[in-house]
């Protein structure tokens, strides 16, 4: 996925390339406005012709203008990439002034690296946003296969009944095989931003899924790092849950 930071401070805006890049990300940097302006736009041509997904991180402070006039803006003119607002004005006032300009989410400073890594998945997630599903209609991973027109996950050739939110887990960690998801941002993705980090529903559904995927006779595929997150991937030798 492409990101856009609009940020006029050079330390956040280095901060979030390098990290971004270390994520697998492919990030641009604009440092003022009108210069986010004009990436916004070609990035949206961008990924319209190559059906990619991005999303634009835009500050609220530019020296040049007001990030909230930025996206009020590429709003007026069509333009449908998610924006993430990023500002240290953080009251609800503020929050609501983003939402209302066209922001789809809202970020206050400072903020942890890995929250803002989950928004950023949260929002590429989005309908219209992602690769449309007809372009890509399989997810696999070892003899496991989520089939995405018609929702249905199987392995080795054998249907396994999920719920709603098991589907929308188990599609999240087939997204990126082998990539760490902290509960932290498999909370944003399945149950959304608000839900309580504090809670085990994550552990509870990973359980449940195991119970489902890892059958007997067969290859764990479904992984824990201990006190960091879950990944799914298929190994030679299975690692220690």
């Amino acid at each position: 996925m492409k990101v856009l930071i609009v940020e006029d401070d050079a330390r956040v805006s280095s901060f979030l390339d390098r990290g971004l890049k270390a994520e697998g990300y492919r990030p641009q940097v604009a440092h003022n406005a009108s210069t986010g302006i004009s990436m916004a736009k070609a990035l949206q041509k961008e990924v319209r012709e190559n059906f990619e997904s991005a999303v634009v991180i835009l500050d609220v402070m530019l020296p040049d203008g007001s990030g909230l006039d930025v996206c009020q803006t590429l709003r007026a003119e069509g333009f449908a990439l998610p924006v993430l607002m990023l500002t240290a004005l953080n009251s609800v006032e503020d929050r609501v002034a983003g939402l209302r300009m066209g922001a789809d989410d809202y970020l206050g400073k400072p903020f942890a690296f890995d929250e803002i890594l989950a928004r950023i998945e949260a929002l590429g997630r989005r309908i219209g946003n992602s690769v449309p599903k007809q372009i890509r209609k399989n997810l696999e991973v070892a003899d496991l296969n989520l089939d995405l027109e018609k929702m249905r996950l199987s392995r080795a050739g054998r249907e396994i009944q999920l719920t709603a939110k098991e589907l929308a887990l188990v599609e999240l960690l087939m997204s990126a095989p082998g990539r760490l998801f902290s509960r932290e941002r498999i909370l944003s993705n399945v149950w959304g931003v608000n839900e309580d980090p504090l809670t085990n529903v994550v552990d509870v559904y990973i359980r449940r899924l195991r119970a489902k995927i890892d059958l007997e006779g067969l290859p764990p595929l479904i992984h824990t790092q201990r006190g960091l997150g879950y990944r799914l991937e298929s190994l030679q030798e299975p690692d220690c849950q």
